[in-house]
């Protein structure tokens, strides 16, 4: 490592600490210090010259009041007590009457101006006015500020009777102000000067102990564990020197604790069931397990080396430094029908000084869960909507009712009838949904028997046929031979009254639903034919999930709930059976359902 210049050491910057702190601080303290007196003086001379005109103001009425002998004039006495006037600060005092013209001036040459009218503004403003103008000036010949003050004199009526014009300088303020600058520079670098000895000495207490420190921790990156840093004192750095002590000597236990630790973890890595990658700190893949690559369908071998942004597909979203500040990350790896879904949970390898050494990356397979969450989300939503809009109609119709329309003889009954309706319709759901609830529950279990089905089909069909008030035409194609299967009557039957129920919706008038059961080897296909509408040939399969309706206003006006053809599908899968539609559209749609047959008991239930 190289040695540390004095231009470059911490000594220095101490020193240049100091030094800016203290200049900082004086000029602050000169700044404040110089404008505040600067003030002050500015402000004694202003209220000095101010009591001098008042004065001088009042000895012009006076004169101006007198009475004179022969040989003496208003003029040659005022102009001796504007001569009288004039000092080292007042430079020039005019005495004007109140037409505006001189009557005398401090002047040496009085003859250049007295007698002429003056058009100064100041001085109209005091005679027409009567007040005070005062402003400062630059002298061009020399520079020299210069204060102009134009004071009314009165009579004792309060007549304005005159003005007086004076003009003094303010040099001798700034002049002051100028020395004591000097005064402040000079104090500034003595103290500056004082400070940067001072400042050398106080950082030499502190970097000695500092660079001795430093020597040690070259030797204990070259592998010395013996040197020991000296200790100066208890202080702060004394405390950091003992600290660097103790490191010396635990550093070693902790290389062998370290090195133990990655034996273990890369063993933990090769061997966890779920998928992990591991990477440099540059984000290349340096260990892969089997899990992972499983599931990224790829071999070991290609991808080590590789970004892992590549390997997960992020390369267009995500940069490796993206991923450091990541906790997880969904990855869609789905291919058409197929979902494959990972959960890529994300922790960054850091060596004790927290610097980011890799990142570990373990993968989980969460299609199933993600679908569940989906199907989970969508019922609830469906719920809500199926329960919002009844509730919403039976609401408007019983406020209807609560402003006076149960009164009515015609609308009360109709709209008491709608909210019946409504409420049944309701009901239907919640039964529906406690019957999707009572399915998916683990521990339910059916009343099985052995059936007839034949006559049981027969009897269900017959049922509809005395309930039906369409000119719809029912046909059976039903074997003769009895054909006995192990069910529970109650749930097929429901089964058959919500595909039986739909084909009576959805047939026209003289339409025709056929019937029809077949037996095979080990199991009866039962179907339901109708003449309907049809049904899309995308959406067929979708039918039998839950809420899903294809023409969902006209499902609702008929009175469905979405549910019937879901809950036939959960019976008939629970009775280890299938359940499927075919459908073209305008021609009609047919739902299926199979049925197990176990041969070994046959014969004894004929």
């Amino acid at each position: 490592m190289k040695k540390v210049r004095f231009y470059q050491s911490i000594q220095l910057k101490f020193v240049l600490i100091y030094v800016l702190l203290i200049l900082i601080a004086m000029q602050i303290i000169g700044v404040y210090f110089v404008d505040r007196l600067e003030s002050q003086l500015v402000n004694n001379f202003s209220n000095s010259i101010h009591e001098r005109v008042n004065m001088l103001a009042y000895n012009l009425q006076q004169e101006m009041k007198k009475k004179r002998d022969e040989g003496t004039t208003l003029e040659k006495d005022i102009q001796a007590l504007l001569q009288d006037f004039v000092s080292k600060d007042i430079i020039e005092a005019r005495f004007i009457d109140r037409n505006r013209r001189i009557l005398g001036t401090s002047d040496p040459y009085p003859e250049q101006v007295v007698g002429k009218k003056t058009s100064d503004f100041a001085v109209k403003r005091a005679l027409l006015v009567g007040a005070t103008s005062e402003k400062v000036v630059i002298d061009p010949k020399n520079g020299h500020r210069i204060r102009v003050l134009a004071v009314p004199i009165r009579s004792s009526q309060n007549e304005i009777i005159g003005a007086v014009y004076i003009m003094a300088t303010m040099e001798q303020v700034y002049n002051q102000m100028k020395g004591i600058n000097s005064i402040f520079i000079t104090g500034t670098m003595i103290a500056l000067v004082i400070t940067a000895v001072l400042g050398v000495l106080l950082a030499q207490t502190i970097t000695r102990p500092m660079s001795d420190m430093r020597r040690q921790a070259l030797e204990m990156a070259k592998g010395n564990f013996s040197r020991k840093a000296k200790i100066y004192g208890y202080d702060e750095i004394g405390q950091l020197a003992l600290t660097f002590n103790n490191l010396t000597r635990k550093l070693q236990e902790a290389q062998a604790t370290t090195e133990g630790e990655r034996r273990k973890l890369s063993s933990v890595l090769a061997h966890m069931t779920d998928g992990v990658i591991a990477t440099d700190r540059k984000g290349k893949i340096i260990l892969i397990n089997d899990p992972a690559a499983n599931m990224l369908n790829v071999s070991r071998e290609t991808v080590l080396s590789e970004p892992i942004v590549n390997l997960l597909g992020l390369e267009e979203t995500y940069t490796f430094e993206d991923l450091l500040e990541k906790d997880s990350l969904i990855l869609d790896f789905s291919i058409n029908t197929k979902p494959f879904i990972l959960r890529a949970t994300i922790s960054t390898i850091q060596k004790e000084t927290g610097f980011v050494n890799g990142i570990i990356t373990v993968l989980h397979d969460i299609t199933e869960q993600e679908k569940i969450d989906q199907e989970r989300r969508e019922f609830v939503a469906n719920v809500s909507h199926e329960l919002r809009t009844p509730l919403t109609t039976m609401r408007s119709y019983l406020e209807a009712l609560a402003d006076g329309a149960w009164q009515d003889e015609e609308i009360a009954p109709k709209f008491l009838n709608v909210t019946q309706t409504e409420t049944e319709r309701m009901i239907r759901l919640v039964n529906d949904l406690l019957q999707l609830s009572k399915l998916d529950s683990k521990d339910y279990r059916f009343s099985r028997d052995v059936i007839n089905f034949v006559e049981f089909y027969h009897h269900i069909i017959d049922r509809f046929e005395m309930a039906k008030k369409q000119s719809i035409i029912f046909v059976r194609k039903l074997p003769k031979q009895s054909i006995f299967v192990f069910i529970d009557p109650d749930k097929i039957t429901q089964v058959l009254d919500n595909i039986i129920s739909n084909a009576i919706k959805y047939s026209p008038e003289g339409g025709t639903i056929t019937f029809s059961l077949e037996q095979r080897e080990n199991e009866i296909i039962v179907s339901v034919k109708d003449e309907g509408v049809g049904i899309p040939k995308e959406n067929v399969n979708k039918i039998f999930d839950r809420f899903y309706r294809v023409d969902k206003a006209r499902s609702r006006n008929l009175g469905g709930t979405g549910l019937g053809l879901a809950i036939a599908k959960e019976m008939v899968t629970a009775h280890g059976g299938r359940i499927w539609a075919k459908s073209k559209e305008g021609f009609g749609t047919t739902i299926y359902f199979t049925l197990p047959i176990e041969r070994e008991n046959e014969d004894e239930w004929s």
